[in-house]
């Protein structure tokens, strides 16, 4: 069942506008904040993204952009380069809640086995949606509205990822990609995300960009249906160097650009010992991944 977005203004989850972790993916979606007007000084010197020119390097990932209502409040805020969160060729529901998990822990590197959860969030939290999806006739119609209410000026990045049946090959799953991402294109998107990193799903997508050579058919793929649209892949985290230079070789004549750090993956067991998400790796982000997500884009960047 699809669930399309309304255009009429509702009222936000919260003063702020946060997403409220609280409630489920379908009630923040169906209650986007209102949307803002915030006086910014202009940013100085001059900013592009894949080649389109931006008023500032300021972005905002896919996680809370959840449809366009959301997009217009950040952009709103001050945002210039939006992505809006990752959309499929079929409808896939949320997984349960907890879907945000706050946890108390300093900065990761990749090697923990597990983290504490705590009830407060702190800066760094659990990750557990599964990408879930409206249908395609609904997204589509959602990001041609978004494209033109959004100033000019701000750039709107869509995600997308293939949603793999049983008994699919590699071709398959690069064909469903292709769709989603020239559906993007054709309902105005200015970019487009592929998802090649997802430790929340136990699916081939979720870890394409460990597979550098099936990366690359998936990326070529993606690269035909949109020509010449800026096409950037979203991966996890890869500290190594060797591993990262393989990546580059294998996807760098398809794409624009490279998103990351996709989280960092690892259990969560709370104050009482329980294991959350049923003791499978949920992908952590903020601030607790801050730091190998810098040192991995700077090795990115060396290479």
């Amino acid at each position: 069942m699809s669930h399309p977005m309304s255009t009429s203004p509702s009222s936000a989850p919260d003063a702020a506008g946060v997403y409220d972790r609280l409630q489920s993916y379908q009630w923040n979606y169906d209650h986007p904040p209102d949307e803002v007007d915030v006086s910014l000084e202009p940013m100085g010197g001059e900013w592009s993204f894949c080649g389109r020119t931006v008023d500032s390097p300021l972005g905002m990932p896919a996680g809370p952009l959840l449809n366009g209502r959301w997009i217009l409040y950040y952009a709103g805020l001050g945002f210039d380069v939006l992505t809006y969160k990752t959309v499929r060729s079929s409808q896939r529901p949320c997984y349960d809640l907890p879907n945000l998990q706050p946890v108390e822990t300093g900065s990761l590197q990749g090697h923990e086995t597990e983290v504490p959860g705590c009830e407060s969030m702190e800066g760094s939290w659990a990750v557990s949606f599964g990408m879930p999806s409206q249908e395609p006739e609904s997204w589509r119609r959602d990001i041609e509205w978004t494209r033109k209410q959004l100033p000019s000026e701000k750039l709107l990045s869509v995600s997308v990822v293939a949603t793999i049946q049983p008994g699919w090959t590699l071709e398959d799953t690069a064909d469903d990609y292709a769709r989603c991402a020239r559906w993007a294109v054709e309902s105005g998107a200015d970019c487009v995300e592929t998802n090649f990193s997802c430790p929340n799903v136990s699916t081939a997508d979720g870890q394409l960009y460990q597979v550098p050579h099936q990366a690359a058919v998936v990326a070529q793929r993606v690269r035909d249906a949109v020509g010449q649209t800026p096409y950037v892949i979203k991966i996890g985290h890869m500290p190594e160097p060797d591993r990262a230079q393989e990546l580059l070789r294998a996807v760098t004549p398809h794409i624009d650009g490279i998103a990351m750090t996709n989280s960092v993956a690892t259990t969560v067991r709370m104050p009482g010992g329980e294991m959350l998400f049923d003791g499978v790796p949920r992908g952590i982000c903020g601030k607790a991944t801050r730091e190998a997500s810098l040192e991995q884009t700077r090795l990115f960047a060396d290479l």
